[in-house]
């Protein structure tokens, strides 16, 4: 049975370093910009990161989901945009899971070296947590499939080359298509101005009258909601580490700036109810970190309870950013206010946690349903 143990510490120190060296000092830049993390980005290219969970004979790393949960989290911890944008690299597993050779040929090396970028094409307008209620079409035609429809909110929307596009083939069923940023057809709206995660590119996906060829849909055109159904759970669990890494970066910077600020001639550090909201801080940490772990081994090891155990560590670690945040940001007393240090942005960056990836009051009743069995 999968455990943590001595070689996943090993790789958590190195992300650690990694993150620490190549990815933190542009933090600031990339979201006062509002760009991609490109030097973080090609800086990951060195230790392979894109192809991390990929196998090894195709030029990846073979890393386990473990592996994928300490990658996002350490990163998460000095750059969230950096840990979004490299580990949005890993959605084309599912053509890994459910696409041809032909199309794993065509789309994995170049993903995998950084030559080309991927994004998934699931939110629309109309619907987030409702996945299954997808408006978008995509219609067989003698020349292949036309698909038409807007994907919202596209996590690396314009600037990756392939997208995995959702959408309805029947009216019960839907498909995976994928398609090239060049397809006629695809346009993208004008670039998000979020509140946090302004690293991150994010826009609409517009495609009008898209066709494509047979050979760009992934496994059966009518099976699409099993496939995204079949991710899900990692996907959860990857989405828990984004937060948890939030978390642990405000939580450092904290300690960091209690040990050092003095008030009334002593360290913040030393004042009784500092110490009571660092304690309390730490707590939402470890208490996040260790139901995720959990839900990681039980996902590993095929557990049919890993399901509610993913739900609960994607609230536990999200909800740990927001408050671990918010509770940094007021021990930095004014300065926390100040774009000069970090947690102003680790603040804004922690909200959108609470959002993706299936909104926490849906986790809540995902498990609420698993815990009376319905």
């Amino acid at each position: 049975m999968t455990q943590y143990d001595e070689a996943y510490g090993a790789f958590r120190e190195q992300m650690q370093r990694f993150a620490r060296q190549k990815v933190a000092p542009h933090a600031a830049r990339v979201d006062d910009e509002a760009r991609p993390p490109i030097e973080a980005y090609q800086a990951s290219l060195e230790l392979g990161l894109p192809g991390l969970p990929y196998p090894e004979e195709i030029g990846g790393l073979g890393g386990d989901l473990i592996t994928q949960i300490l990658a996002i989290e350490e990163l998460s911890r000095v750059c969230p945009s950096t840990a979004t944008t490299v580990s949005t690299c890993w959605i084309m597993m599912l053509v890994q899971r459910f696409g041809s050779a032909a199309q794993k040929q065509l789309i994995l090396p170049p993903v995998i070296e950084g030559r080309e970028r991927s994004a998934w094409g699931l939110t629309e307008p109309r619907g987030g947590s409702d996945l299954m209620g997808v408006v978008s079409t995509a219609t067989k035609t003698a020349d292949g499939w036309l698909i038409n429809g807007t994907k919202r909110f596209i996590t690396n929307g314009g600037w990756a080359d392939w997208y995995l596009i959702f959408a309805r083939t029947t009216p019960e069923r839907f498909g995976i298509f994928l398609v090239s940023k060049h397809d006629q057809g695809v346009s993208f709206g004008p670039p998000e101005r979020k509140m946090g995660l302004r690293g991150s590119p994010t826009c609409d996906v517009n495609l009008d009258n898209c066709l494509i060829p047979d050979d760009r849909v992934v496994g059966d055109p009518g099976e699409g909601g099993t496939y995204i159904r079949a991710g899900l759970l990692a996907s959860r669990l990857k989405y828990a580490a984004h937060g948890l890494g939030i978390a642990q970066g405000a939580l450092d910077e904290a300690l960091a700036y209690t040990r050092t600020r003095e008030q009334f001639g002593r360290p913040v550090a030393d004042f009784q109810m500092t110490k009571g909201m660092v304690a309390d801080m730490a707590m939402r940490v470890e208490a996040g970190r260790a139901v995720l772990m959990h839900a990681a081994t039980l996902a590993i090891n095929g557990e049919p309870s890993a399901k509610k155990y993913a739900s609960m560590a994607k609230v536990l670690c999200t909800e740990a950013a927001v408050a671990v945040t918010r509770d940094a940001l007021q021990l930095h007393g004014g300065y926390g206010y100040m774009k000069d240090y970090p947690i102003e942005r680790m603040y804004r960056d922690a909200k959108v946690t609470e959002i993706w990836e299936g909104t926490n009051q849906v986790q809540r009743l995902m498990i609420a349903k698993e815990i009376y069995g319905q």
